[in-house]
């Protein structure tokens, strides 16, 4: 059967046959790593005819590897062009575990990605919009990416437990758990020649949050400032990841909301210097991060994420 009239959200009754290529497992990896993703991502990412790509992709879906999610449906019915949004199908998810850990935890990913409403979905995808424009910008420069498994010391990698995620103290009675949307770390040379590798936690900010609140025990962003404040004060970054300094980069919805997280930023004690700020704009030229102007949350200053 061809490929071309197979419905979009439910798997065709009959489909011809896959024999899993090397392509079709970067492709199943570059979807795990970010949850969900773009079919325009997935082929500014990986080499090969965009067509075929696509017609890759559908056959991935309709075989289990990949899932579409149902939430992105609003986007096909309100008109105009939309690139299919994939996440990881329970296939896919079995494949990841042969090839590369047989001993991962077995998450039941088909029903999880299915099951997604559209604030988780899209807030994935800003996340996804952001790791997707600096991988492409590193390719561009040079400089390495590195993320997840490849920045968690060995003995923090269990199967239960995230590599990136903990709890600070804030007050006798008061912790926060702190979980980043992404992690990762930019490694080139520096002008004098040394190897320079800078660390960062992401946070894609929908605006679906209050920016401050009455007290710590409601959830707003400017919470989740305290917690990384009180992630550098305590020197956590170092002694639960090893990294000897980080920053935290935002990326927001508009101009407006950006300004209203800087000025929560100012009202931290310290570590005002640790925040980074952009709105979404900065995501038009993704070749072109490393040349963009991010918002420091210390005294207006403004700097470059390799700064």
């Amino acid at each position: 059967m061809g490929t071309s009239r197979l419905p979009r959200f439910k798997r065709a009754a009959t489909i011809s046959a896959i024999q899993l290529t090397e392509r079709d497992r970067e492709i199943v990896r570059l979807v795990q790593r970010f949850r969900f993703v773009r079919s325009s991502q997935i082929y500014s990412l990986i080499s090969g005819s965009q067509q075929q790509l696509l017609r890759r992709l559908k056959l991935l879906y309709h075989h289990g590897f990949l899932e579409r999610p149902r939430a992105q449906l609003d986007y096909y019915h309100s008109g105009g062009s939309r690139h299919m949004v994939y996440g990881l199908g329970s296939k896919g998810a079995a494949s990841l575990r042969r090839d590369l850990d047989a001993g991962a935890a077995r998450v039941r990913w088909g029903e999880k990605n299915r099951a997604a409403g559209r604030v988780f979905l899209e807030h994935a995808l800003l996340v996804a919009d952001v790791m997707v424009a600096l991988e492409l910008a590193c390719r561009r420069t040079g400089i390495r990416l590195l993320t997840g498994r490849e920045l968690a010391l060995p003995d923090k990698i269990t199967r239960q437990h995230p590599p990136f995620r903990w709890q600070v103290k804030i007050s006798k009675s008061l912790k926060l758990g702190v979980i980043p949307d992404f992690v990762f770390a930019l490694e080139f040379k520096a002008n004098s020649g040394a190897e320079n590798r800078v660390f960062f936690f992401l946070e894609a900010d929908r605006a679906t949050m209050p920016v401050i609140r009455k007290n710590l025990s409601q959830t707003s962003f400017y919470r989740k400032l305290r917690a990384y404040e009180a992630t550098w004060s305590q020197s956590i970054h170092q002694t639960k990841f090893g990294f000897h300094r980080f920053r935290v980069l935002t990326v927001t919805t508009s101009a407006e909301r950006l300004n209203s997280l800087v000025q929560a930023c100012s009202k931290l004690e310290r570590g005002q210097g640790l925040f980074l700020f952009a709105d979404q704009a900065i995501l038009e030229k993704p070749g072109d991060m490393f040349l963009a102007v991010w918002q420091s949350g210390k005294d207006g200053q403004t700097v470059s994420l390799l700064d």
